[in-house]
């Protein structure tokens, strides 16, 4: 085999590059070699998460559903082989390995000092090794069952799930992750086989690699492991969410010293060639409402109100888009009420120009220090791969954007008619 296109992407402003293969297997190659650096961080990613519960081909007459939770048990499952585990051939290497799902993406990953070549052969041949029967998927069954009801007395984990189903009633983002006890149990080894072999087609993946490597060698394994792939026309179903929320408030108590809170506002998703400037401008948006420098944070802090875990984020993915404030607070009602002042009195007054260059500045600041880590460059590189973006798209966007753009974004965002509030509260006694 070998290379269908190599491209060197290059971003003038910072004098930085990386290169972009597509490989004859199908699957695209982020390479960002960081020779000053000891070790090296690769990531091989699918474009596939939790939230990918309806989807079909064009090979299916119609949508095929599967069970929740099949996204985060198929990243489990690839681990074992019918010889050694991943874990324990990466003991060989000495590598550092782990994995992920998200509500968009599953993740497999090692960082290593030394025997690089060794340890990407592993990632490259266990992901693209399936190995499924019922006796293993039936013991995962019970394992990962344990996980999700650990999970359902983690109150960080409740307070943002409980948001999440509080805002939306058809999307699957309100869905665990994990799945339920009662969906897990109806996962099958043919189940398995077949959201492997639609999600994990190579036209659907990313290997992304930053760090003290050689690219040549990178493509020599590639050439060595991967077969070419099927080229595939990959369809979710569309979810119908209505604009509002499906209620404005979810209280639970567990044992928490405090109470905890999620604060969210649902808003249209964003997506398309303005997708980077708008996820830009939402961020620095959220900083000058809520950032640490904010006003409202000040007043917050020094009532007692929040401490240093308050923080928010712009949580977006397919068909999704919602700002999440967070914290601990002994009045989360109290910070739910200045919130909203804050931001009616942001939205009837507008931004001012020195609050917008300084946080501007300083969000293109926090892009720029990312690319000084391996770990921070390859999972940019393969995250905003899968937007549709390149490495540097983020942070020219925040070098752009102006004041009027993000006043008039502010006016179309943070409806209290589509806002929620998700609040953990202490166990009595």
């Amino acid at each position: 085999m070998g290379i269908q296109s190599r491209e060197i992407i290059r971003n003038q402003r910072l004098g930085e590059q990386y290169l972009k293969i597509k490989h004859d297997s199908g699957l695209n190659l982020l390479l960002c070699p960081m020779p000053d650096y000891a070790g090296a961080y690769a990531l091989f990613g699918t474009n596939y998460g939790s939230i990918d519960t309806c989807f079909k081909t064009q090979h299916d007459e119609d949508f095929v559903e599967v069970p929740a939770g099949i996204a985060h048990y198929l990243e489990h499952k690839l681990f074992e082989s019918e010889d050694l585990d991943a874990f324990a051939r990466y003991a060989k290497t000495g590598a550092s390995a782990n994995a992920y799902t998200s509500f968009n993406r599953t993740c497999y990953l090692f960082s290593c000092a030394g025997d690089f070549s060794g340890s990407l052969e592993i990632l490259l041949d266990f992901v693209t090794s399936p190995y499924f029967t019922e006796e293993t998927v039936a013991k995962e069954q019970g394992i990962i069952g344990q996980e999700i009801r650990m999970y359902d007395d983690d109150p960080n984990w409740q307070v943002f799930f409980n948001l999440l189903r509080c805002m939306y009633q058809n999307h699957p983002v309100n869905i665990d992750i994990a799945g339920t006890v009662e969906s897990i149990a109806q996962i099958t080894p043919e189940l398995l086989y077949r959201c492997y072999n639609t999600f994990y087609n190579l036209n659907n993946m990313v290997l992304s690699i930053a760090g003290n490597f050689d690219p040549e060698e990178v493509i020599r394994l590639c050439d060595k492991i991967l077969k070419p792939a099927e080229k595939i026309q990959l369809e979710s179903q569309p979810v119908v969410e209505p604009e509002g929320v499906v209620e404005k408030r979810c209280e639970v108590s567990l044992p928490v010293s405090m109470p905890l809170f999620h604060i969210g506002f649902k808003e249209k998703d964003i997506d398309g060639p303005g997708l980077a400037k708008d996820f830009v401008l939402r961020n620095i948006l959220l900083e000058i409402i809520a950032g640490e420098a904010s006003e409202l944070y000040s007043r917050l802090y020094d009532a007692g109100l929040i401490n240093a875990q308050f923080g928010a984020e712009v949580l977006t993915m397919r068909q999704l888009c919602a700002y999440v404030f967070e914290g601990e607070s002994k009045d989360p009602d109290e910070v739910y009420r200045q919130l909203l002042e804050e931001i009616a009195r942001f939205k009837q007054n507008g931004v001012d120009e020195a609050s917008f260059e300084r946080v501007r500045k300083a969000v293109y600041g926090r892009y720029v220090r990312s690319f000084e880590s391996i770990e921070g460059v390859a999972s940019a590189m393969l995250a905003n791969s899968f937007d549709g973006l390149t490495l540097y798209d983020l942070s020219d966007a925040t070098a752009a954007v102006t004041l009027e753009e993000l006043n008039a974004v502010l006016k179309t965002q943070f409806a209290p008619e589509r806002a929620a509030i998700s609040i953990v509260n202490p166990v009595e006694g």
